[in-house]
């Protein structure tokens, strides 16, 4: 994450104008991971654009984040590799129960769950968001729409799922004494907050309103206030209050913060489950939408695809310019050179028009011609050979 950007750690692609020679680009290669502040934006904009493609149209979704109480944190933490996967797992077993008790019959819903383990402060907090379709399947294949959710059933029903996953996964005495002890603690059970209402009524986009909750690093650096060398001071909303409030750390202590984030290599922290599953999407979507045009709750314009942008269109959004265009005479640039540390050069535009079509070219020339030899572009374009 440190070395993301810097082309002699990281790798490069190199841009040349094959018209004039003289326009030149270097693109640094970027460490691509959700975690990096640097590429956190590319990250949450490509999930976004994956995301507003798997909604389905006229369907309503609600925002919906089912929290784990603070005694039970370091349990997760232990047991991070173990737990994890099944809060997600279990978080739908509760709300296909929850759906089928409101709507007294078994319906299974559609979820798109991401876990996040970190609070506004950057401690540990394990808890999940998910969007969750108002309504799901029956057992006749029949989309049963759900207007009305009592979110007090919601508390009680996630208690006792995530407590009794949880008595299942580590069967200590233990455990069994804290798993009592919450069912004591929490009468009115644990934590889940539902957006009420329609929220593709208030946003145009319901895959950008939840990125900027679920697909962000632990701490922005907007949110660093000072650091000395030894100490990291910086601020945060907290939820209890509702002010600002800050913390003074050492640095030890703050990158332990950051780090304990990570997720293990392979890990899927999001995740479709239900109706929003991609092995059943393309069969479902078709029951969904016939269902929703017969009891006319189809919400049409809901969901908006967003396209998936590259390096160039993100540049030239945020800046206005276009950076492949030579400065020197306007044409396009191409890939010239293809580096990476480990690999070196991986792609070579020249070395390839020189391998690849002298032979040919030769061959199709006479031997006596004279002047400078002009070999092919990559895109037809003749263009003298000269030095990189």
């Amino acid at each position: 994450m440190l070395d993301c950007g810097d082309p002699d750690k990281m790798g490069a692609i190199e841009y040349l104008c094959f018209s004039c020679g003289d326009g030149k680009r270097v693109v640094p290669m970027s460490c691509k991971s959700s975690f990096c502040l640097r590429c956190s934006k590319v990250y949450v904009d490509n999930w976004v654009s994956q995301i507003s493609k798997m909604l389905h149209e006229g369907v309503i979704y609600r925002h919906i984040v089912l929290t784990v109480p603070k005694r039970l944190h370091e349990v997760f933490y232990n047991s991070s590799e173990q737990l994890l996967s099944e809060l997600m797992s279990c978080a739908v077993r509760c709300l296909d129960d929850y759906y089928s008790k409101v709507s007294r019959r078994e319906v299974k819903g559609g979820y798109i769950i991401v876990l996040q383990t970190h609070g506004r402060n950057g401690q540990y907090n394990p808890h999940v968001h998910i969007l969750a379709t108002s309504g799901g399947i029956d057992e006749r294949q029949k989309w049963i729409h759900l207007s009305y959710l009592p979110y007090e059933m919601l508390h009680k029903k996630w208690q006792w799922y995530l407590l009794e996953m949880l008595r299942e996964q580590i069967d200590t005495e233990a455990i069994e004494e804290l798993v009592d002890s919450c069912y004591k603690s929490y009468p009115n059970g644990f934590v889940a907050n539902v957006q009420k209402g329609e929220v593709p009524g208030r946003y145009e986009s319901l895959a950008k309103y939840l990125a900027k909750y679920v697909v962000s690093p632990p701490i922005s650096v907007r949110r660093i206030d000072k650091y000395d060398g030894e100490k990291v001071k910086y601020h945060y909303r907290s939820h209890k209050t509702g002010k600002v409030e800050f913390d003074i750390v050492s640095v030890n202590v703050f990158i332990g913060r950051m780090i304990q984030h990570v997720f293990s290599k392979g890990f899927k922290r999001i995740r479709y489950y239900g109706v929003q599953s991609s092995k059943t999407y393309k069969k479902l979507k078709v029951i969904i939408q016939k269902a929703l045009s017969l009891i006319g709750k189809a919400s049409q314009g809901t969901i908006k695809i967003i396209k998936r942008k590259d390096y160039r269109e993100r540049y030239r959004d945020s800046t206005g310019k276009d950076p492949l265009i030579c400065k020197h005479c306007g044409s396009e640039m191409e890939i010239s050179v293809v580096w990476h540390p480990k690999y070196g050069v991986i792609y070579d535009a020249v070395e390839e028009i020189k391998r690849s079509k002298y032979e040919s070219e030769e061959e199709n020339q006479p031997e006596d011609q004279g002047g400078d030899a002009v070999w092919p572009s990559p895109k037809g374009i003749q263009i003298p050979l000269f030095s990189m």
